[in-house]
């Protein structure tokens, strides 16, 4: 045999095995969601052995809806929304306006301040709920959405290095261009830059959304037993109690499927914004 055809018999093998540890992997991440799905749509009893429901039924689907003797899913659901809506639009505001001060100004705390910012961001969010709560407590505003807009998006502006990284990648000829013709700094910003910066916002925008989205942790301390103003994370945990989880589970289930809809539509209209903003950033 050849030497050009041995090589390519070795990189043939090589593909081949490649691909296959990859579809055993999208086979393990796969099958938990496909038995969700299929849960979401059984008639049978509940913990059913079937990875195929015996009697399809769309019954869950509705009775989320129908049934607020317990749980109130639509409200929740619309609370989530509201929730997630604001804290992104606020927590993009700051995300891009951080980012941008960091990459085109230089003042004397800038350093420090990224050096800080990497640090705290390297310990996780919920190590701070206790202080948290007791803040909001003393301002009367636990138990409330507002109070989990602001939480999620108070610290928005350390999350600011992806964003840096791809406004580094846009030349500062371009900015410097603009003030000689008496552009201001909020002008350059927002007539020039965020036209450009398309990809890091929508990577912005779905990041900042998602977080609010499927929280539990902080929602579970805020809110206490406030059933009015539950999101769905903590609505759906509440399904899995004890004394429900015989007759909700497959409700659970279907109200799971509904949650993840909007975020898979999201990342589908999205992807290619997406995946732009994070090679931007590498990039820069």
């Amino acid at each position: 045999m050849s030497r050009p055809s041995a090589n390519r018999t070795k990189k043939t093998t090589k593909n081949v095995l490649v691909h296959a540890l990859l579809l055993i992997l999208a086979l393990i991440w796969l099958i938990p969601i496909l038995w969700v799905v299929m849960t979401s749509f059984s008639g049978d009893k509940a913990f059913s052995s079937n990875f195929f429901p015996r009697k399809f039924t769309t019954a869950n689907f509705k009775t989320l809806f129908t049934d607020t003797a317990q749980f109130y899913f639509l409200r929740w659901f619309m609370n989530t929304l509201v929730v997630a809506v604001c804290s992104c639009i606020l927590s993009t505001f700051y995300v891009l306006s951080v980012s941008y001060a960091i990459s085109r100004l230089r003042f004397k705390l800038r350093k420090p301040y990224m050096n800080i910012a990497l640090i705290l961001g390297m310990f996780p969010g919920f190590m701070s709920m206790i202080a948290v709560y007791y803040i909001l407590k003393g301002l009367n505003l636990t138990q409330s959405l507002l109070a989990l807009i602001l939480v999620y998006s108070g610290g928005a502006g350390l999350g600011f290095y992806i964003a840096k990284g791809f406004f580094d990648t846009i030349p500062r000829a371009i900015d410097e261009a603009a003030w000689l013709d008496g552009a201001s700094k909020w002008k350059v910003f927002t007539k020039i830059t965020i036209p450009l910066s398309k990809p890091i916002i929508i990577y912005t925008i779905l990041t900042s959304f998602m977080a609010p989205w499927g929280d539990y942790i902080f929602v579970s301390v805020i809110m206490g037993d406030n059933y009015n103003n539950y999101t769905v994370a903590l609505g759906l945990y509440r399904m899995l109690e004890k004394e429900f989880i015989n007759t909700w589970y497959n409700r659970f289930a279907a109200g799971a499927v509904l949650v993840s809809i909007p975020i898979a539509l999201l990342f589908i209209c999205m992807q290619k914004y997406y995946v732009e903003g994070v090679s931007g950033a590498v990039k820069g």
